[in-house]
Order: C-alpha cells, then structure tokens, then sequence
C-alpha cells in the first residue's frame, strides 16, 4: 500500500522529480551531457551590461569540456557516463554554459542538431536568456522540438524588479514573461530557474517567485540556493557582510513553501545545486547534497505535505 500521497512519484519523493518524469516518459534513466559552445551573453559583451550577474561564474562552464566541438565534447561525456552506468547510457545533450540562444539562428541550428547524429542522445536542453530570443530563434527551436525532446531552461532567478536589478540580471520580469510566453505559445518545453537567499531577498519574497511561478505552468522547475563562488562580485559583497545567507534548515523550509505552490505536474528538474566545490566560498552546506536531500524529504514527511498541496487551480485560471 502506497503511503505516500502524492501522485507523481514512485518512491518517498513528496515532489515531482526528474528520475519519475524519465521513467514515465522514456521507460529509463536518463543522464546530462554537458556541453560548451563559446557563447558569450548580452550581459557581458555590453550589449546589455558587462561583467554579468553578480553570481555569474563564467557561465557555469565549470562542467564542461569547452574549446571542442559540441561532438568531441559529446563522445567524452559519454566515455565518462559509460564507465559508471555503462555502455547503453541514453543522454540529455545540455546547451549549458552562458547564454545557448546568443548567435544567428542559422549557426544555432547547425551546433544543435549536430548531436542528434549520436543515437545515445534522447534530447536537447539549451540553457538561455528570455531576452535572447528573436522570432528566428524560436523557428529555430521549433525545428529542433520536431526532431527531439527539446527543453528550453530560462533564468528567472526572482520576480522581484528590486532583486534583478541588485543582482545586475538586466532583463527585467516584464522581459522575461515575454520570452517565456512566446516560447510557450511555440509549444516549446521550458524549464525555469529560481535562486533562493539573493541578497535583500525575504522569505515572503521567496515564496511569491514560486506563487508566480505556479500560476505561470511551466513544464518544469529547477531551485537552488544562492552560491558564493570565489571571484565574482557577490563574493566580494559577502566579505562585506552585506547580507545574509540561508542556513541548510532555512533553504529547506523555504524549498518546502514553494513547493507546496507548484502545480503538481511540473517536474523538479533540480532542488539543490552543484557549486564548484573547489572555489565555493558559502554556504558550505550547500556541498553535501545527499544530506539537503534527505533534510527535504523527512521535513516534507514531518509535515504530511507535498508538491502543489497550497497550489490553487482555480486561482490561476481567474
């Protein structure tokens, strides 16, 4: 007898994880691939801004094999994966470091479909900004979405103005919310991102991304908390002592409030995150992943609660 009440899970997951969307999608696990293709971003080039988000770690290239082609780079996350999980791994092909939509549509289409040849790729995930999305982009994406399972991650980060502004995000909600709905009316999958504990940021201001957030739908979510990684501009705040950083039972119960907000059916892609261990400065909680993991689901169990418990159809659809 299943004692867990939540619908979307197979195992003690209160929330709906990746691994169950997988299994109920494609029969199997499937893994990431990460991928570096030189892009650069509109926050950093000056096209927008310069030196980027005030996080922003060389756009989260610490994974990545960058300097090879998407290809090259492919066949060495599969030797990787391969002798773990071995030779029969399916794979994700993930678009991941700066913004994956920056360049002409006609190049784009080229680097994406170019590791479609690979019969291990099961799909495409392409990492970008809601403002780098021109109409020939979507066209592009759209083609691609007729080739493979294609998920488009944007960075919302905080609905909050006051907060995009602090962190030098420079593409406003407004900005975002186009994007986002331009991809949707494409019939694009989209998996949005949030961070919790940006500076200035309360709990109420929190819990009302992830309000926004579930009257939004999106096909999918990825949460994580704020890291202070050694050399950027935040770290330089956080010497100050500008702000506070959330402790590991905070970041739970603030992850538990928000999840309880998200329709049901969108997928958790990610509820803590990977930090580049060797130049994170805090929260070095943040590092033990299996123990934030564990800590969300017993106080989920603790307080006979689950994914879209406080979540409000009829609300949404008003």
């Amino acid at each position: 007898m299943k004692n867990n009440p939540f619908e979307y899970s197979c195992d003690n997951k209160r929330y709906h994880t990746l691994s169950y969307y997988n299994k109920v999608r494609f029969g199997r696990k499937i893994y990431k691939a990460v991928l570096d293709c030189g892009f650069t971003c509109p926050n950093i080039d000056g096209s927008k801004g310069t030196g980027g988000c005030i996080f922003c770690d060389s756009g989260s290239g610490y994974f990545t094999s960058g300097g090879l082609s998407p290809e090259e780079q492919l066949e060495k996350e599969l030797k990787r994966l391969s002798s773990k999980y071995g030779e029969d791994v399916k794979v994700n092909a993930y678009f991941q470091a700066n913004t994956n939509t920056y360049a002409p549509a006609d190049r784009l289409y080229e680097l994406y479909s170019s590791v479609l040849k690979n019969s291990h790729v099961y799909g495409i995930s392409i990492g970008t900004r809601a403002d780098c999305l021109p109409e020939d982009v979507i066209d592009c994406l759209c083609r691609i979405d007729r080739m493979t399972n294609l998920t488009v991650e944007l960075g919302l980060q905080s609905v909050h103005d006051s907060t995009i502004d602090y962190i030098n995000r420079q593409c406003s909600h407004g900005e975002f919310m186009d994007g986002y709905n331009r991809l949707k009316e494409a019939g694009i999958r989209v998996c949005l991102h949030i961070i919790d504990g940006l500076p200035g940021e309360t709990a109420e201001m929190m819990t009302e991304t992830a309000y926004q957030v579930g009257k939004m739908k999106p096909d999918a979510v990825k949460i994580q908390m704020l890291h202070v990684i050694r050399g950027t501009r935040l770290a330089e705040i956080y010497g100050n002592g500008s702000f506070h950083l959330l402790t590991k039972e905070e970041y739970i119960d603030t992850v538990i409030r928000q999840l309880e907000l998200l329709p049901p059916e969108t997928v958790i892609e990610r509820i803590t995150g990977d930090g580049d261990k060797s130049k994170l400065t805090a929260p070095m909680w943040s590092a033990d992943k299996i123990s934030v993991l564990g800590g969300i689901d017993r106080r989920m169990a603790e307080l006979d609660t689950w994914q879209g418990k406080k979540y409000n159809k009829e609300a949404v659809l008003k």
